[in-house]
């Protein structure tokens, strides 16, 4: 057997999975008790809907469009109200295009991955997942550090430097540690971890150097969007694109 079954026995140890998260965050004292719970039941629900969708839009090019540009539609406000809130949020979806769209463009227009739904789906939503926890964590450490070091800011207005110039100082080296989970995902591939691109083809029945190439390209065009958002989100950060005050 080189796959899994939607079983009784499946649905047993993944109901007992949710509720160990949920035990020991309750017990741990965590605070997300209810949040594991809620998380695991959404995911049912979601990836349900979502298999039964990409079934019929695979071979409907115009369906696997408008599902990617929901997808990205989800990224960009999901990443916006991590960063902040009001109006500033719709800043977060230039990130999240910018590191994204580049990418699948280079991908599909060279023909390393066929041009088909049945990849451009799950590629893309690999991709906007990436930027989106990227663009959230930059973000979100951007605004901190400005908000945290705000004299430090000022002294550097002082000495001249412009107000752009005076906050990447001070939020850049902080937002940039948002791109390390992704060099250690990367660079730990093989002797740490092995992705889910791999592990799902090798269920599926496919040959394992098969597997290896497509999980090094899915890794490589993360690594670039990621670094592609990172950058931008910092530089919407120090020209005051995500504040509310």
């Amino acid at each position: 057997m080189n796959t899994v079954h939607l079983s009784a026995v499946t649905v047993t140890v993944v109901l007992l999975l949710a509720l160990a998260g949920a035990a020991v965050a309750y017990f741990g004292r965590l605070g997300h008790a209810r949040a594991v719970l809620t998380s695991c039941l959404r995911a049912v629900v979601q990836l349900g809907v979502v298999s039964l969708i990409i079934v019929w839009a695979v071979e409907r090019p115009l369906a696997v469009t408008v599902f990617v540009l929901i997808m990205y539609g989800v990224a960009s406000l999901t990443a916006g109200r991590r960063i902040t809130r009001g109006a500033a949020v719709r800043w977060a979806a230039v990130p999240v295009a910018v590191g994204t769209l580049p990418v699948l463009a280079l991908l599909f227009g060279t023909g390393t991955v066929p041009l088909k739904g049945i990849t451009v789906i799950p590629i893309a939503g690999i991709l906007l997942g990436g930027c989106l926890t990227v663009t959230a964590l930059a973000g979100r450490r951007a605004l901190d550090e400005l908000t945290q070091r705000r004299g430090e800011v000022e002294a550097a207005l002082a000495l001249g430097l412009s107000e752009r110039d005076a906050a990447l100082e001070i939020c850049r080296p902080a937002a940039a540690q948002a791109l390390v989970p992704a060099l250690d995902q990367t660079g730990a591939v093989g002797l740490v971890t092995l992705p889910g691109a791999f592990v799902g083809m090798l269920l599926g029945g496919a040959d394992p150097l098969q597997a290896g190439v497509v999980q090094l390209i899915v890794l490589v065009a993360l690594l670039a969007a990621e670094a592609v958002a990172v950058v931008v989100t910092i530089e919407l950060a120090a020209r005051g694109r995500f504040r509310t005050w």
